[in-house]
This record gives C-alpha cells, structure tokens and sequence, in this order.
C-alpha cells in the first residue's frame, strides 16, 4: 500500500472538510475549538500535512455537522493511487 499523505483520496478529504467547514459558515478557529484543539491543527489537516484517522473524521463530523459517510462515498468514487 501506498503512503496516503497527498494521494488523490487525502487530497479529496481536505477539500471536503474545507468544503464542509466554510458552508457551516465556521472557522478553523471555531472548529479547533468544538474538537479542543489548536487552530493549527485544523490548519494542518486542511492544508494536506497531517492524516487523520476515522475517529477523528467523526469529531470533524460532529464539530461541522455534517454526515461523514458522505465523506466516504466521495472518497471511494477516486481512484486509490
């Protein structure tokens, strides 16, 4: 398996939390602060340097308010790298 870090799949993901954040009409600040963390954890993530894992794709869920199985149907329509 391939590292995942800036595949098309990561990529996609950071553009739908980004997507999905501005649409909420919030912040990074305002979603660090809804998962306790920095804002530059929110940054990092949405600027493709750092994964997150399933657990943390449902807090980003929770924090924005929107269905993370959406997520995963958008990732699976990309081709893995």
């Amino acid at each position: 398996m391939s590292r995942t870090l800036q595949s098309g799949r990561h990529k996609a993901l950071t553009q739908f939390l980004i997507e999905k954040r501005k649409k909420a009409g919030l912040t990074q600040a305002e979603v660090a602060k809804k998962l306790r963390r920095y804002q530059s954890f929110v940054a990092t993530v949405e600027s493709g340097q750092r994964k997150i894992d399933v657990v943390e794709l449902l807090a980003f869920a929770e924090a924005i308010g929107f269905d993370p199985r959406d997520a995963i149907k958008r990732l699976s329509s990309i081709k893995a790298d």
